[in-house]
């Protein structure tokens, strides 16, 4: 992101494909903490950025810039929210699959091959207790 109205664009558009409105997050500023000296002491340069429905925040203090650690917060906690996502869809398609498989009926060949083990099994069995 070379300039911050792209920035701004870009996650405009990511809200809008993502059907979130800018209103549900919340941003808080604090001091830092690690390398930066003295400018980390004196400026609130790390962001905490929340989604309130859901409760997903990430908190970001790589760099000594505010505006630098805001644009990857927003990267972060956005790359979150799709991830959340994914991993529901496919958490539901893998739940309906495997629903499909356990109502399907048993091939043949496999059925045929259950009862002859069984039967195998059981002529075991029988062999086993005529000999006591």
């Amino acid at each position: 992101m070379s300039s911050p109205s792209d920035f701004h664009t870009q996650r405009a558009a990511r809200l809008a494909r993502l059907r979130l409105a800018l209103q549900d997050f919340e941003e808080k500023f604090a001091r830092s903490s690690g390398p930066g000296g003295q400018h980390v002491n004196k400026v609130s340069t790390s962001v905490t950025l929340k989604h309130v429905p859901t409760g997903v925040a990430v908190t970001v203090q790589d760099s000594r810039s505010q505006s630098l650690n805001r644009q990857l917060a927003w990267t972060r906690l956005l790359d979150a929210i799709e991830k959340a996502r994914r991993d529901e869809r496919a958490a539901r398609r893998a739940e309906i699959e495997k629903k499909r498989r356990q109502n399907s009926k048993r091939p043949r060949g496999v059925k045929e091959r259950i009862l002859e083990t069984k039967r195998r099994r059981a002529s075991v069995k029988k062999l086993r207790a005529k000999d006591w």
